[in-house]
């Protein structure tokens, strides 16, 4: 029902799934060791989010396992791994998006400033207008650049009137870097822009409801490498006010745009760190084979 969490994917068949059920029983990829403890500090002094012994399934295949992990505030941390590790399910978790797959269940705990979003008193609607998500693929609505953005305060009440609601939609495209080519063209349809400007666009809706936390899907494996680097830039600054998860399969992002890094394979978080040493000494072996291209 809101900004950029609404044009999530549909059906359990969208490619991410389907890779990560593919994955399960994948002979390739090394194992894991039978009793496996993530190597790296899991918690943070000020954590956003804290996540303990989450597991998911689809139907009677086990996706993740006992995933531990804490989420600092105004933090930029990468999840990396193999395609099909597990990375977008848990990331799915933070804001329940599995909730639409019929199939699909979760549990241990996931609190967000020290509430289990899994209770069954969570408002689904408002916990997604706190910790928003942005997809692979830019997906605008089919209207104007306008109403993209306007749309998620109008419809949560976080505006009074239209004065209130135009400053809400230049405050959220400048943040997004997007402001100085667009405001020209405020009322022409968003899906008119570039790919890289979408994206852009699609940050900005999802800024516009003033979230806690915001997902990244592999934000830019659709893009350009010179809107890759604005959207680095972007991350970079939207971090002095947000906390930020993004999966890539992109290493060098990964190390480019933040603090701590997480390594997940097959369904398990193998080693956390602050990013330098991840990528510099990693401690685990799977952790190496995977930085060194030995497998991935």
């Amino acid at each position: 029902m809101i900004s950029n969490v609404t044009a999530a994917p549909q059906t359990p068949t969208e490619p991410g799934i389907r890779k990560t059920r593919s994955m399960l029983e994948h002979k390739d990829i090394p194992a894991t060791d039978e009793q496996h403890q993530t190597v790296g500090k899991i918690t943070v002094d000020d954590p956003r989010l804290q996540c303990r012994n989450v597991n998911v399934y689809y139907s009677d295949k086990q996706a993740i396992r006992n995933v531990s992990i804490d989420v600092g505030r105004n933090e930029v941390i990468a999840m990396i791994g193999p395609s099909g590790c597990g990375k977008s399910t848990f990331l799915r978790c933070l804001n329940r998006m599995n909730d639409i797959i019929e199939d699909c269940r979760v549990d241990g705990s996931i609190q967000l400033d020290g509430v289990d979003v899994y209770e069954k008193a969570t408002d689904v609607v408002t916990l997604r207008a706190q910790v928003g998500m942005v997809f692979q693929r830019p997906n605008p609505f089919p209207k104007s650049v306008y109403e993209n953005v306007s749309y998620g305060p109008r419809i949560h009440g976080l505006v009074e009137n239209k004065l209130e609601l135009d400053e809400v939609v230049e405050t959220s495209l400048r943040k997004a870097g997007l402001w100085d080519e667009v405001k020209d063209r405020l009322h022409q349809p968003g899906t008119g822009l570039s790919g890289g400007q979408q994206q852009r666009l699609c940050i900005a809706r999802t800024i516009a409801v003033k979230p806690e936390v915001i997902l990244m899907d592999e934000p830019c494996s659709a893009l350009d490498p010179i809107a890759t680097a604005r959207i680095e830039e972007l991350i970079d600054e939207l971090s002095e006010n947000f906390t930020i998860v993004i999966v890539t399969h992109s290493m060098q992002q990964a190390a480019r745009v933040s603090q701590r890094t997480a390594y997940f394979h097959l369904g398990e978080l193998i080693e956390v760190g602050e990013t330098k040493r991840i990528f510099t000494n990693p401690s685990h072996r799977l952790t190496e084979g995977y930085i060194t291209g030995r497998f991935g």
